[in-house]
């Protein structure tokens, strides 16, 4: 198949394709990571809440502070070991809520959730991912300073990949909650919906998380069908993508839907509808004549609806 409308250059799948060492080995070293903490070449992201620090930079935003402008904003509430890029160390640092407060009086330096960073396009892939990895794992600790054993205090170890119960000795460890993503498939035409608190006049793929004992496929089928009713048949995977939002891990597929009928879970959809490839083009190019449009070039799903576009979708 050809692609019914040419469309610009392929853009690039965010939060995906990380160049970061992770350096696993270092984290039970205790004290080879307190000596990359002091190194005046390592850099620190800085994570307040669900905002993140960027200074002006000439070019552009600069996400990185270095080890005095990360202290001289007081002791933090967690420091994660995120790995080395470019032979650097880098962490991410939980800044406490006074060093927030001096962060925000101080001009150069502006406060936006990860989210806005994205759609703005304000960092390269480089950041992003290693941003996608330190919120992450940020909020992670935000989350689980109390065992869920026992219910006492848990304590950071491993460089911040693991917290130990101080009671029960219980070790926990960073979740992923995987996501099915998925374009049911008929033919020439593929099932879009949109949810509520969708701006108006988007669509995109129907999604959903993957229940336990559910492998990738049926959870693909099952959220098609409560979702919308549309019964599908073999599944094909395409990509993935960490989806910071906050630790996600979004699973891309297709299904060759065997039935027609719409039946939408109000509880879940505002609407759902069948739309044709060249529709689907329309929007990705923003020329659909209704203003109908896709979600932006970062997430998965552009990239599973234009890859139908482009090729169309084939089941073995």
């Amino acid at each position: 198949m050809t692609s019914p409308l040419a469309l610009d250059t392929r853009p690039h799948l965010g939060f995906a394709g990380s160049r970061i060492e992770r350096a696993a080995e270092l984290r039970t070293d205790a004290a080879a990571l307190a000596k990359l903490e002091r190194d005046p070449g390592s850099r620190f992201y800085l994570i307040g809440g669900e905002l993140l620090a960027l200074k002006a930079a000439p070019n552009g935003h600069d996400p990185l502070f270095d080890g005095i402008e990360a202290r001289d904003l007081g002791t933090p509430t967690e420091v994660v070991f995120l790995g080395f890029l470019d032979g650097t160390a880098r962490f991410a640092v939980a800044l406490a809520p006074a060093g927030i407060a001096t962060l925000q009086k101080r001009s150069g330096v502006e406060l936006l959730d990860l989210r806005s960073i994205a759609v703005r396009g304000l960092l390269d892939n480089d950041h992003l991912c290693v941003l996608a990895e330190g919120n992450a794992l940020i909020n992670w600790h935000t989350r689980h300073r109390f065992c869920a054993n026992c219910g006492a205090k848990t304590q950071p170890v491993e460089g911040g990949w693991r917290r130990d119960c101080r009671s029960c000795e219980a070790p926990h460890f960073p979740r992923t909650d995987p996501v099915v993503i998925m374009l049911a498939v008929a033919g020439e035409r593929c099932l879009l919906g949109r949810p509520a608190r969708f701006q108006a006049g988007m669509w995109s793929c129907l999604s959903g998380f993957v229940e336990p004992g559910e492998t990738v496929e049926e959870a693909v089928r099952r959220e098609t069908r409560e979702e919308a009713g549309i019964v599908c048949g073999k599944v094909a995977y395409f990509a993935s993508q960490p989806w910071p939002f906050p630790m996600s891990l979004m699973l891309g597929c297709y299904a060759q839907a065997r039935s027609q009928e719409i039946i939408i879970d109000r509880a879940e959809l505002e609407d759902a509808r069948w739309f044709g490839r060249d529709e689907v083009a329309l929007m990705l190019a923003a020329r659909h004549p209704q203003g109908l449009t896709t979600p932006l070039p970062f997430a998965i799903a552009h990239h599973i609806l234009r890859a139908f576009v482009e090729k169309g979708v084939e089941f073995d």
